[in-house]
């Protein structure tokens, strides 16, 4: 059986039942370099995150051996055992101690390891039940044994040292196969290894490193031939497990944590806290295999994945529930049946919203989501109990050409509002702003180009391919700017308004954008673009980089203040969520006609409001005014947008139904009925002051 991206994957039950009555002890497996005091700091904050108390680290012969080792080592392991428990895994021959000049070398003294060990028993054993001895030592990478080919010296080394490691009361784990090899094991016992190891180790990456796996109980079982063979009651331990989502599957990684944590075994230790700093070498060198950086639950640049952010919020039995929304037998019987509407991003706000109306119809629904934004799993679960299997969903990347590939091949018409949302994490991680918007759209129009049947495509863009509209002239009104050309104060500003892109954000919007329209002249797909300006309604997870109105409306039930860029006068068309469906469906309608062309979408010139307008508002609705703290313009900011929104109402016959005030107060009763302290917060705890980007 293969996963989406063709590697060998068994049907395991993903339930938290399952998960529950595993017996497996979950640790995670993080290696620390000397000097990399604040990488401490951040990976004991992350495991008080995902509430761990278990660690496998290294301690490093060689690093121990230099100038600042013996330091470096006090200091990191009083540190690490004031919050976790610490297996230790001793390994790496200092280079002018081995028969070559290289930590993976053997020694040239056997007893010098055991001698090591004994320092760092006497040293730190009270902090340590259990003690690892050597790193994969079947990896060449780890054990060179081209210099010790019969084995015999590591015979030596790993058994000197766990005979001593017992005699000073601790339990031995002898260092994880990789790859699991039940003839070394029985070469093991040859050479008298095992006659001192309480724990064999076990190392595994399927779908990254292997491919041909069906689970963990095939390898764990090989093992267990072999030590009852030789009437050995040793445990076998998972001591290092990962998966890379190099390829974006961060769903990927999720089905292989909770292979590994299902599998017989008493315990598991996952790989790894954090990528791999893409400007560092690895063992193998500088990106020799890409595959090597990205084995992190956290990118490098510390943002969280999905496994690291649903297993800090549920635990290991939340991460098993995540898991089990996407799963190959619903995959492949999908291909059997009538074509769906494919929503990519159809989690988020706007796409459950069309998810609903669209299950409402009739219509079976595809969501393709790779769920990275706090809180929509909530509307994923309320699309599920509220349509059943009329919606289903699968957890992937736009950025997975070929898992979405299999979608849109079975879609006829497709949403596409899957995308990296704020200028402000545009600006801070400009690679991954370009590859969300603009490789992901071009990925989706491709697969739609080569379907048997290319489906419509219409598109979200933004307001903010305009830039900042800093050549039009505004004038003070009350509470709000107004432009002094009457055409664009009785209009608003229309699709002739030269493009401006201004921000990372902006130009990946507008080339995805432009990359839309373009497929329509170049290769004859039905596409069209909204570019939109604010919406807001129910199911809006408002934040500090997206959803200001719904943003604002949650810090006032909260209680806490918001901090304004500027001087609240800046003015923005709002659009309620229903009325953006409404466009939606009459685009699709009609997409013989609109193709090839890009609508402003928005409230228009009647559904107008300023920060400051807002702000009253909502101090009417909640009887209190939140409190606002105000801070410089930002570059980019754009004082006045609204939308003219002529062209899209004459071409499909559509306007705004909902006005501001019915529909601000519309989402303020259902964030009130909805509200729930667990919704992510915007800030770090503690902190009271609330950004809003708009």
């Amino acid at each position: 059986m293969n996963d989406s991206n063709g590697n060998r994957a068994g049907p395991p039950d993903q339930s938290a039942a399952a998960i529950a009555a595993s017996s497996a002890t979950v640790g995670v497996l993080e290696w620390f370099h000397p000097g990399e005091y604040q990488r401490v700091e951040e990976a004991l904050a992350d495991l008080k995150a995902l509430g761990v108390t278990e660690l496998r680290t290294g301690i490093s012969w060689h690093d121990y051996t230099r100038d600042d080792g013996e330091a470096w080592y006090d200091w990191m392991v009083c540190r690490l055992v004031r919050q976790v428990r610490v297996l230790p895994c001793f390994c790496y021959t200092p280079v002018e101690l081995g028969l070559q000049p290289k930590t993976s070398s053997p020694p040239r003294d056997p007893k010098a390891f055991a001698d090591f060990v004994d320092v760092m028993i006497t040293k730190y054993g009270k902090h340590f039940e259990w003690v690892e001895l050597w790193n994969e030592p079947n990896n060449i990478s780890e054990w060179d044994w081209t210099l010790d080919d019969r084995w015999l010296i590591f015979g030596q080394t790993i058994g000197g040292a766990a005979y001593w490691a017992r005699h000073l009361g601790r339990k031995t784990v002898l260092g994880g196969m990789s790859p699991v090899d039940p003839g070394w094991l029985g070469l093991m016992f040859d050479r008298g290894v095992m006659d001192h190891i309480d724990v064999v180790g076990i190392h595994g990456f399927p779908g990254t490193w292997e491919f041909d796996w069906s689970d963990w109980s095939e390898p764990v079982e090989k093992v267990n031939r072999v030590l009852r063979e030789h009437g050995c009651r040793a445990e076998v331990w998972i001591t290092e497990a990962g998966y890379s989502t190099w390829r974006h599957d961060h769903h990927g990684q999720i089905r292989a944590f909770l292979n590994a944590v299902r599998a017989p075994v008493q315990r598991v230790y996952w790989y790894s806290l954090r990528d791999l700093d893409p400007s560092l070498p690895t063992v193998e060198g500088f990106h020799s295999d890409d595959r090597e950086y990205h084995f992190g639950m956290k990118r490098a640049g510390n943002q969280p994945k999905l496994l690291h952010r649903v297993w800090c919020g549920g635990g290991v039995e939340g991460v098993s529930r995540i898991g089990g929304l996407h799963g190959v037998n619903g995959r492949r019987r999908a291909a059997e049946e009538r074509p769906v509407s494919l929503i990519t991003g159809g989690s988020g706000f706007i796409g459950s919203n069309l998810a609903d109306r669209l299950a409402r119809a009739g219509k079976r629904v595809l969501v393709y989501d790779n769920l990275s934004r706090e809180g929509v799993e909530r509307n994923w679960a309320w699309l599920k109990e509220t349509h059943g299997d009329r919606v289903e969903i699968h957890i992937e990347d736009v950025r997975n050409r070929y898992a979405l590939r299999e979608a849109v091949r079975r879609a006829d018409e497709v949403f596409h509002f899957a995308a990296q949302v704020a200028v402000t994490t545009s600006l801070c991680d400009v690679d991954e702003d370009f590859e969300i918007n603009v490789r992901g759209t071009l990925n989706l129009l491709e697969e739609a180009r080569a379907a048997k049947d290319p489906p419509p495509i219409l598109m979200t863009s933004t307001n903010k391919v305009y830039g900042d509209l800093g050549n039009l002239e505004l004038r003070a009104n009350g509470s709000r700017y107004e432009p002094v050309d009457p055409e664009v104060r009785r209009h608003g500003v229309s699709e002739e308004q030269r493009l401006d892109f201004h921000s990372p954000y902006g130009c990946s919007k507008g080339s995805a954008d432009q990359y839309i329209l373009d497929y329509a002249r170049s290769f004859g797909l039905k596409t069209a673009v909204f570019r939109m300006s604010c919406i807001y309604g129910p199911h809006q997870f408002g934040t500090e980089d997206q959803g200001w109105v719904a943003h604002f409306l949650i810090q006032a039930i909260r209680g806490e203040p918001i901090t304004i860029y500027g001087d609240g006068m800046q003015v923005r068309d709002v659009l309620f969520v229903e009325d953006l469906v409404d466009a939606f469906l009459l685009a699709r309608h009609r997409i013989d006609r609109l193709a090839g062309q890009a609508f402003n979408i928005g409230g228009g010139v009647a559904n107008t409001v300023s920060l400051l307008e807002l702000i009253a508002m909502i101090g009417q609705l909640h009887g209190e005014e939140p409190a606002v703290f105000y801070e410089d313009w930002r570059t980019g900011d754009q004082r006045y947008y609204v939308s003219d929104v002529a062209r899209f109402a004459s071409a499909a016959g559509w306007k705004p139904r909902v006005g501001v005030r019915a529909g601000v107060g519309q989402l303020h009763q259902w964030l009130r009925e909805n509200y729930e302290v667990s919704w992510p917060m915007a800030t770090s705890a503690g902190e009271r002051k609330v950004r809003v980007t708009i």
